[in-house]
């Protein structure tokens, strides 16, 4: 038999870009970074991007390599063209990492607007390109067209008659009637870019422009300025190639910050924000920024925490960037096809997220403890720090304090401020230490009109004086209205008076005799003295006492009314 001479090659029907992910694109920075990131792999030292919001319009230009007309046709229309393994980029001279792999990522440039027009030159050649009309590719991709049966279209130039004047090298895009309009501003498309697309803030060589304005450190300015503690990853160990102005301004600005000594092959930062309001940096109806996974400068996830599934209050404050080039090596194809994400069932990425779960841990207590040294709310449901009853102590304490800040008086406010800093701790005390009194007390009280005991002359004789005075007082005063609902006689009887009634009718291993150590103590708290530390220590012991025996009348109770209910039941 003769073997066949004739020489075959693949033909690829156009349907395969939609399988790779034309359609996926649903985010419009997405399509910024595809270009961005082409730009800086070109090996460009400006990205031009202008915006036309009303007519729908955007130009992003560069000035990098550019394309010859082998270039164009051979790589950038070339899907799955990879500027890594082209064995004609000197990788060794590159003094930038490149951030495109694949070769599909242009998809979302392709399929971003309806018409999206290229036309690219050398510093030796005169301009190239074509136009894509995405109508007509949907009619030839429904047709299953081959992709060698689909020419492109010729450019319309005068489109680009305002942008090629001095440019001698490098590419030109031209998107008209972009997918859903461009519904951010550009305030926000500025401020993604600056906190989105690192290598614009981190490389002086390489500069981005959105409408005329160079993207900088300053458009991510209001996020820094709210910015309270930092945590960076292996700052102290680990050497960047560039040098990160965010980052550098986040140690000056945070109040509390340290460097956590991550994992050799993690770099990056975790910060909390003052309140999580202040992480809504794109406006209030925007979305708000997180923890954000970066891979070779690209960002690749957004909020890298939510795979975590945590509800806990720390989180909520928390953004960064946790930098893990590792997801880049290999032959693996890692990322989701829309590129906007890790695939979630990758066994390296989930090793990240485990790590990052026990990283997170830490800083969460960490930012608790920060937190309650600076007299503010953390984290309630973390009792390692404080307890929730003096959490709950701090939080109403400072309520009350704000009622008498005023902006209107500077001065005040700031003696205010120094005043509730320094009885912060008393307060904390204090309240949570009248809850308690108030608590057992009227408990008490609860378990004499529950067990109708009666009251003995002695325990008349004191409420007696006490409605003499209060009467007096109340006459004084010029006040004629009730002062106790119901006016309960029990609630003119302190601890001690309340104890001794319920010691008659009970054996209660003497709560007398713990009342009257309790009642010094009490009184000097319910006129609202700062209590001595020693004074403070012997509350929170007789305390301790006085509700031990406060549990046994209850089980008592509890006892009684169940034998009580069983003695009733039928047979």
């Amino acid at each position: 038999m003769q073997e066949p001479n004739q020489q075959y090659h693949f033909d690829i029907s156009l349907s395969v870009l939609n399988h790779l992910g034309r359609n996926l694109y649903r985010n419009f920075i997405t399509v910024l970074g595809e270009a961005i990131s082409n730009s800086w792999d070109a090996n460009a030292e400006n990205v031009w991007i202008e915006i036309d919001r009303e007519a729908s319009v955007m130009i992003i230009k560069d000035d990098g390599d550019g394309m010859t007309e082998a270039d164009f046709q051979g790589k950038f229309l070339k899907i799955g063209y990879s500027k890594r393994k082209d064995s004609t980029n000197n990788l060794l001279e590159r003094q930038r990492p490149f951030i495109g792999r694949k070769g599909i990522g242009k998809l979302a440039l392709l399929s971003c607007a309806k018409t999206v027009e290229v036309i690219s030159r050398t510093s030796s050649t005169e301009y190239t390109g074509g136009a894509i009309d995405n109508s007509g590719l949907d009619q030839a991709i429904e047709e299953d067209e081959s992709s060698a049966n689909y020419p492109l279209a010729q450019v319309d130039m005068s489109h680009f008659s305002s942008y090629t004047e001095g440019h001698e090298k490098g590419t030109i895009i031209y998107f008209s009637q972009l997918n859903e309009g461009i519904a951010n501003t550009i305030d926000y498309l500025r401020k993604a870019v600056a906190l989105y697309f690192r290598f614009s803030l981190i490389d002086p060589n390489f500069s981005i422009y959105i409408n005329g304005e160079r993207i900088t450190i300053e458009h991510v300015q209001d996020l820094i300025d709210n910015t309270q503690f930092l945590w960076t990853l292996n700052d102290t160990i680990v050497g960047n190639t560039f040098n990160d102005p965010f980052i550098d301004k986040l140690k000056v600005k945070a109040i509390r910050k340290t460097d956590l000594m991550a994992r050799i092959d993690i770099s990056g930062f975790i910060a909390s924000a003052v309140k999580p309001k202040d992480l809504k940096i794109f406006g209030t109806d925007g979305e708000k920024i997180g923890v954000d996974l970066f891979v070779n400068g690209r960002l690749r996830e957004k909020d890298i925490l939510s795979h975590m599934q945590s509800a806990q209050v720390p989180q909520s404050y928390m953004y960064g960037q946790i930098h893990f080039d590792l997801l880049d090596e290999g032959d693996a194809d890692r990322f989701t096809s829309s590129r906007e994400g890790v695939k979630a069932d990758d066994n390296l990425f989930k090793d990240l997220l485990d790590y990052l779960k026990q990283t997170m841990a830490g800083v969460y207590s960490q930012w608790d403890k920060w937190r309650l040294e600076l007299n503010q709310e953390g984290d309630d449901e973390n009792t390692a720090h404080k307890s929730k009853k003096d959490r709950a102590s701090s939080k109403l304490f400072n309520e009350i304090v704000g009622e008498y800040q005023s902006s209107d008086e500077p001065e005040v406010e700031d003696l205010v401020k120094r005043w509730a800093k320094e009885l912060a701790k008393d307060a904390e005390f204090n309240f949570g230490s009248y809850g308690e009194c108030f608590v057992s007390e009227n408990i008490i009280r609860k378990y004499i009109g529950h067990k109708s005991i009666a009251v003995v002359s002695e325990a008349q004789t004191a409420i007696d004086k006490f409605k003499l005075q209060e009467s007096e007082n109340k006459t004084k005063g010029g006040i004629n209205i009730e002062m106790r609902r119901d006016n309960n006689e029990l609630s003119y009887l302190d601890m001690k008076g309340l104890a001794n009634l319920v010691d008659k009718n009970n054996d209660i291993n003497n709560l007398p005799a713990t009342s009257k150590q309790y009642k010094p103590m009490r009184d000097a708290l319910m006129h609202t003295a700062v209590l001595s530390d020693e004074a403070k220590r012997k509350l929170t012991t007789v305390y301790d006492e006085i509700r031990a025996r406060v549990r046994v009348l209850l089980g008592r109770v509890n006892e009684e009314d169940t034998s009580d209910s069983g003695a009733a039941s039928p047979q």
